[in-house]
């Protein structure tokens, strides 16, 4: 692979893929809105650009075979903060990846797109969607886009509904949790499966609690090594009981599912920013 274009390099998750995907291509173009993203890998190089800039990232796509989406913001937001970003940008990494004939699309799309169905339900990756915010609309939105840009022009896109990639210190990360190994496995066979056409996977990993079924997307090869369980005894001896009435503890969405439109999700998580350093 000749070059492969990562979006959001200076975002925690970003942070991890940096690296190994400079080992799967001749050049790794990594871009963000932020002034820099510290010292390059061998092979990568770095352009600043603006999600909601057509021009930008038309010119950022030139001679990629594949895009790594990762840039948006990561949050609940108002929705006129998330139409430039999430929204408009998920437009133009779609229509530029078009014009230039790029081969694919690996999307950071998320459970909240689904996050309204309760966590009782065992959901697979062809549910309707559910948003549970504008954040989780925007990711409704790339993927239909995704589909959309397949059944009319056949560029092939894979959306991973990422659960929760972070450090497991909840209940609801038991079952939600996606290892930053396994998203790095997650995103390479988004890479190299041979054809893909319009796929959806959740990444997430090999947890006992896992609430959401990949079967469809098997073919992808994407085989989870990691399982939160090992976490389980602590977390739980630390939780005080949950309130069956609130959608933050019902609903797959989590804290998303029970804010109100507009209005942070993350506010009501203790995430740790735990970002790889270069």
């Amino acid at each position: 692979m000749k070059k492969i274009v990562l979006t959001g390099a200076a975002g925690r998750l970003g942070s991890y893929l940096r690296e190994p995907l400079s080992k799967i291509c001749d050049s790794l173009v990594s871009s963000d809105i932020a002034e820099d993203i510290g010292t390059l890998y061998p092979g990568e190089s770095f352009v600043r650009a603006d999600l909601a800039d057509f021009d930008a990232i038309h010119a950022l796509l030139e001679g990629a075979d594949m895009v790594v989406h990762f840039g948006a913001i990561v949050d609940e937001a108002p929705f006129e903060e998330l139409l430039g970003p999430n929204f408009i940008g998920a437009y133009n990494i779609w229509e530029s990846a078009s014009r230039h004939g790029v081969r694919r699309v690996v999307y950071a799309s998320s459970i909240h797109a689904v996050g309204m169905y309760p966590k009782t339900e065992f959901i697979g990756t062809d549910v309707p969607h559910r948003p549970d915010t504008f954040y989780g609309l925007a990711k409704c939105f790339a993927e239909d886009l995704g589909r959309m840009y397949w059944e009319k022009r056949g560029l092939e896109s894979v959306h991973l509904r990422i659960l929760s990639c972070a450090q497991v210190n909840n209940a609801r990360a038991l079952g939600s949790w996606l290892s930053y190994d396994d998203l790095i496995q997650l995103v390479q066979r988004a890479i190299d499966t041979p054809v893909t056409g319009f796929t959806v996977i959740y990444g997430v990993s090999d947890n006992d609690r896992a609430p959401v079924d990949n079967s469809a997307a098997a073919f992808l090869g994407y085989r989870p090594k990691d399982n939160a369980e090992q976490f389980a005894e602590q977390v739980l001896a630390e939780t005080t009981p949950q309130d069956p009435a609130d959608p933050g503890h019902m609903c797959h969405g989590g804290p998303f599912a029970a804010v109100d439109l507009g209005n942070s999700g993350l506010a009501q998580m203790t995430i740790v920013n735990d970002r790889k350093k270069v």
